[in-house]
């Protein structure tokens, strides 16, 4: 029979209650009544609580509430508690999925059961996920600190970001190097809204050189302006075939997509301190097409191939990787 009472934890008070009612004499079904809960809620927390030689103590009773509590839920549990749930999450980790991409693909394709990106990262930290921290892009659980902005160098004939048009299909442009003693170099054009990646692999970073890059990449993609650094590789911006404009000196997180494209590569794929040489046309196209099809939060949990597709932005239309030639 329902009494309408709601079930709830006991807290320090209420046992402290409870050990002075009892010792007063009172009936388990009396407090039940002062407490507010169920006669069988108080009959099971004396059975269970009380001392071996039959007297119940309020705060004996609360340490070992404290210690069922903390063993009944561990980090991670319910993904690891789910084989299904867990082997798919592996799956996608494998796959360079973020734990964000992950959770947000689980919402939108209504996969039950599921978790949010906060207990795939609990899951990860913990002894039954952290051999799989691996497959992180970071394949660390410290952030590591930026260290301090490189100089850029201005060049002439610039025209400032502040000028560029509001409409449009806005892309973003730059280029990393391999070390110092090596001049191979990779041109890479980010579209920002899209979140569309092409890139192509160069053997120095000439003016004419990054001129004849960009050009054969937008050759490729329908974009209305390109924005870069004040890198003296992009002196020959006029030649571009391309509206060209300009971040402010010393300011490249006004061109934010690219920067950010370029520290994912990095920690996926080429680390800093690569020799760029070693890396073929076929194997950045393979890079960027793992990255243009990654789920993102800002595209609704779609991939930049299903955006660039949908819109017709690429004027190539087939979803084979282009192998470009090396520059």
């Amino acid at each position: 029979m329902k009494t309408g009472i709601r079930w709830r934890q006991l807290n320090q008070g209420d046992r402290d209650r409870i050990q002075l009612l009892l010792g007063r004499g009172y009936l388990r079904k009396e407090i039940a009544e002062v407490l507010g809960v169920n006669p069988s809620r108080i009959t099971r927390e004396i059975n269970g609580r009380e001392k071996m030689d039959g007297t119940y103590v309020a705060t004996l009773a609360e340490h070992k509430a404290r210690i069922k509590r903390g063993n009944s839920k561990y980090q991670g549990m319910k993904i690891e508690k789910n084989p299904d749930l867990k082997k798919f999450i592996i799956s996608e980790l494998k796959e360079k999925r973020s734990p964000d991409e992950i959770a947000g693909r689980m919402i939108r394709e209504n996969r039950y059961p599921r978790v949010n990106k906060d207990a795939i990262y609990k899951w990860l930290y913990s002894v039954y996920g952290e051999r799989y921290c691996k497959y992180l892009c970071t394949k660390r659980k410290k952030t590591k600190k930026q260290k301090g902005l490189p100089q850029r160098e201005m060049i002439p004939n610039r025209i400032s970001i502040s000028e560029r048009p509001i409409g449009g299909i806005h892309a973003e442009g730059d280029a990393f190097l391999s070390p110092r003693e090596i001049r191979d170099a990779v041109a890479l054009v980010g579209l920002k809204r899209e979140k569309y990646l092409s890139g192509l692999r160069i053997s120095n970073l000439k003016p004419s050189t990054m001129k004849t890059a960009i050009q054969k990449i937008v050759s490729e993609i329908k974009i209305d302006t390109l924005t870069f650094d004040n890198g003296i590789e992009n002196k020959y911006h006029e030649q571009f075939g391309i509206a060209s404009y300009f971040c402010d000196p010393h300011a490249p997180w006004q061109k934010p997509f690219i920067e950010n494209s370029i520290g994912l590569i990095r920690r996926w794929f080429i680390p800093k301190g690569t020799d760029l040489r070693k890396i073929t046309q076929e194997q950045l196209d393979n890079y960027l097409e793992i990255l243009n099809n990654k789920y993102r939060k800002s595209l609704d949990y779609r991939s930049a191939r299903e955006i660039v597709t949908e819109k017709g932005i690429l004027r190539d239309i087939s979803n084979e990787v282009a192998i470009h030639p090396r520059i």
